[in-house]
């Protein structure tokens, strides 16, 4: 995966997953503030109605004032806001919380506002609550404290519950304050309990409703709702980017099924499909490529095919009107050389098709590469012996002689220079050779007139002749140079040319890798 890609993609997500944590914290806080409003009203609820069912509710729980600040005032005098004077005109309970904790309100007896301050209002709901059952349970007789008790528990909205199995009572520091305070406050599997001690020593246990949870299962539920939500729209969005580039591969697609073959894809960098567009168009171009070499070889065949078959009509047409055998056997020689010529052509045009559609299936082994060299330079000095064809191989190129090579098409491509350059050359062809630990590089010079620079990509483009005769005198079909660069190609290497600045005529030069790559390219 290219880093580029994978650096936007890392971004995207972290950007993602703080986009979700930031929505869900948003959420998370202003879904409990709300419900916290709500809890702190409904757990006070049962309480402050208690209270407010009093006629004199500062009389009968006096003790209530200076520990809570508990009051009996009008709603001006507690400077409460439109709304909260509205809440309680409805009859509801208004919790309001400032920086001592909360304070609860509600509409007494006689219509004033009921005020009570706790700091901590789940546990001082609870101690109150348990206060209020023991000032009533203390004035009721033994008799009727049940009953006392089951109606302070529906008022109070707790549960009440008589402690006389030794095994149900808590921990020995909750006896120790209930022992000192005559109550303690204590908790038990997260719910809010309160040990109370009555005046004749029983003990009654006050029971409170479960406290805020902030992660109750519906909160939950929703930022897992919302989490997946925004997920699923993300990866919406990054499917249909991804279709939409998916889309012009396959727009593409079918353009060049159509006959355009130079349609390609513009998916631009770091995208999901970069490298299959890379990919796809390096395919398409070489489709191209391989239809363009078709049509020129299609067309350069029907070309080079038809004067031999012509010069061997002719021939055959001349064999009627021989009179001796010296001429029979002239135009029977004649006709031999036009076979051959066309069987050469045939060799050619296959080994070029064979190279340019895809290569050969190459088994590279090590082998002398400066045996081959001297090899093809013996071979061409028999050939053309009124040439000189010399090879210059150095001391240190024979120490990395072995390569990785296919020693039968590198002999084809040296050989194809060297015949190349000996057609053109007027008295000497060189052949240096230099072979380092890394590469082999072999240069094919000639004395000849040499190829203008202008020319010198043309020369390796199939069925180019820089002369435009086709005559035997000339020799090639235009094929030799562009079955050397394929060659090279499959061997991970060049093939260019430029000036002999020795012999002054031109010069090939093949470059290609000594070992062959981890990776190689065929």
């Amino acid at each position: 995966m290219p880093l580029k890609f994978s650096l936007k993609l890392y971004a995207r997500l972290a950007g993602l997953s703080a986009l979700v944590v930031l929505l869900c914290m948003v959420l998370f806080v202003g879904i409990n503030s709300v419900r916290s409003q709500f809890w702190h009203e409904r757990v006070s609820e049962p309480l402050m109605r208690w209270l407010a069912s009093s006629p004199a509710p500062e009389q009968q729980y006096h003790w209530l004032t200076p520990w809570h600040d508990f009051r009996v005032a009008s709603a001006q005098e507690l400077s409460l806001s439109p709304v909260t004077r509205e809440r309680l005109g409805y009859g509801q309970v208004v919790a309001v919380e400032n920086s001592l904790g909360y304070r609860f309100l509600v509409t007494g007896f006689h219509g004033e506002t009921l005020q009570l301050g706790l700091s901590h209002p789940y546990r001082d709901i609870a101690v109150v609550s348990a206060q209020i059952l023991r000032v009533h349970l203390d004035g009721t007789n033994p008799e009727e404290r049940t009953k006392a008790a089951e109606r302070l528990s529906g008022g109070l909205n707790v549960g009440v519950m008589w402690l006389e199995d030794p095994s149900a009572l808590p921990g020995d520091e909750v006896l120790e304050r209930v022992s000192s305070q005559g109550f303690a406050f204590y908790q038990d599997n997260g719910d809010g309990r309160v040990l109370v001690r009555l005046a004749d020593g029983e003990l009654v246990q006050l029971v409170m409703p479960a406290p805020f949870n902030p992660w109750a299962w519906p909160v939950i539920l929703l930022l897992l709702l919302v989490s997946g939500s925004v997920l699923a729209l993300v990866l919406i969005l990054v499917l249909r980017d991804l279709d939409s580039n998916l889309r012009k591969v396959e727009s593409v697609a079918v353009r060049i099924a159509r006959g355009e073959m130079g349609a390609r894809v513009e998916a631009g960098e770091g995208t999901v499909v970069s490298r299959l567009a890379a990919a796809f168009n390096g395919m398409a171009e070489h489709i191209q490529r391989l239809v363009n070499v078709q049509r020129e070889m299609i067309h350069a065949v029907s070309h080079e095919l038809r004067t031999p078959v012509a010069r061997i009509r002719f021939g055959v047409q001349m064999i009627e009107d021989c009179q001796d055998q010296k001429a029979l056997q002239k135009q029977l020689d004649g006709i031999d050389g036009d076979i051959q010529e066309l069987d050469e052509l045939i060799d050619e045009i296959l080994t070029y098709a064979r190279l340019e559609q895809g290569g050969p299936v190459f088994s590279l082994e090590e082998t002398s590469v400066t045996d081959i060299v001297r090899q093809v330079v013996d071979e061409q000095q028999l050939v053309r012996p009124a040439l000189s064809i010399e090879s210059e191989i150095d001391e240190a190129s024979e120490r990395y002689a072995m390569a990785d090579v296919e020693p039968r098409y590198i002999h084809r491509a040296i050989q194809n220079l060297v015949g190349n350059a000996g057609r053109y050359a007027a008295g000497k062809v060189l052949v240096r050779c230099h072979i380092d630990e890394d590469h082999c590089r072999i240069d094919v010079e000639d004395d000849g007139p040499g190829i203008p620079e202008d020319e010198w990509e043309k020369v390796f483009t199939a069925f180019a002749r820089l002369d435009d005769s086709r005559t035997r005198t000339s020799g090639g079909y235009g094929l030799g140079l562009s079955i050397v660069r394929r060659i090279l190609y499959w061997h991970n290497g060049q093939a260019f040319v430029s000036r002999s600045d020795s012999l002054g005529g031109a010069r090939f030069s093949l470059v290609w890798p000594r070992k062959k790559p981890l990776e190689p390219g065929f």
